[in-house]
């Protein structure tokens, strides 16, 4: 089976570019995450909106 190149040049781009350090990141509070998520699911679904469950009409045939 043949390969596409040679062996000897495997890892030759990641070997040459520079290595560049990760930005530190900083998660939410659990009580924000948990406020927030409270949110998304009962207080704003509460808002009507036009495919509401209860309001939609039903087809004439």
């Amino acid at each position: 089976m043949p390969t596409h190149g040679s062996l000897t040049k495997a890892g030759k781009v990641r070997g040459q570019t520079p290595k560049v350090e990760g930005r530190k990141r900083v998660g939410t509070s659990a009580s924000l995450r948990n406020k927030s998520n409270f949110r998304k699911r009962f207080i704003l679904s509460r808002v009507p909106g036009q495919n509401k469950p209860g309001r939609r009409r039903r087809r004439r045939r």
